[in-house]
């Protein structure tokens, strides 16, 4: 068993259709989703009508919650636009999809952690804005009771991978369509992934766990840029170019 794992394409149309490419190029059939599709200032509409024509296992983010429990007037910049941009079959295609899952009984898939789909489960943001790996204890709760092997996670948009002192391990793919943000809870912060590249992780059986390979996949990042600049979010489309919020 092969597959690949995306997450937070958030709108991003050219970095998801360049990431499967990329999955296809690879040689990979199964594909799992881990929630945040539509919401930004990109292209809703193309992005979501791609996702739900993928033959994949998805789950809800918290943005694509946003998109569907609660009126425009009450939606954020990133969720009004998008939600402008969808017909009444992209929500209640939504509605249908579930806030957690399991593939192929190993694997346990989540938007952020198994219980509530807006707190960071593998980093933690400290009161002067800094973001760092959470401590093994905090994330480990986070776990209890999942009986899986694999956790997956996303939200964050950072690439990463914990093995719990259990043997258990949990990967965060990190982000399709979003390579940088602010956001002001629990403290303000911003997350930078560093590059513009689309992320995408695939993930195999091996000798004593999982092997996971982590995916940097260039695509027309300026295009997105320009279309984020045209719909007024300037600091995302600086990311977009870079990969930095600053």
């Amino acid at each position: 068993m092969r597959f690949a794992a995306i997450a937070d394409v958030h709108g991003n149309y050219l970095a998801l259709e360049a990431v499967l490419a990329d999955i296809r190029a690879q040689g990979i059939d199964d594909i799992v989703h881990l929630g945040d599709m539509a919401s930004g200032p990109l292209d809703a509409r193309r992005t979501m009508d791609t996702l739900m024509a993928l033959d994949a296992v998805h789950v809800l983010g918290n943005h694509d919650r946003y998109l569907i429990d609660r009126p425009p007037e009450k939606m954020g910049s990133w969720d009004r636009p998008a939600h402008a941009q969808l017909e009444a079959r992209h929500l209640d295609w939504l509605r249908a999809v579930p806030r957690t899952a399991v593939f192929r009984s190993q694997i346990f898939l989540c938007h952020a952690t198994p219980d509530n789909d807006e707190i960071y489960w593998l980093e933690t943001v400290l009161p002067d804005g800094t973001v760092r790996m959470s401590s093994l204890e905090t994330i480990e709760k986070y776990a209890h009771g999942i009986t899986q092997s694999l956790i997956l996670c996303a939200h964050t948009h950072i690439a990463r991978a914990v093995r719990l002192r259990d043997g258990r391990l949990i990967v965060n793919p990190g982000s399709v369509g979003s390579p940088g943000f602010r956001d002001v809870h629990p403290f303000p912060h911003a997350v930078e992934a560093g590059t513009p590249d689309a992320r995408y992780a695939i993930l195999e059986p091996a000798v004593g766990g999982w092997l996971v390979t982590f995916r940097h996949v260039p695509y027309d990042h300026d295009a997105m840029a320009a279309l984020a600049r045209k719909n007024g979010q300037p600091e995302l489309a600086h990311a977009l170019e870079t990969g930095w919020i600053d």
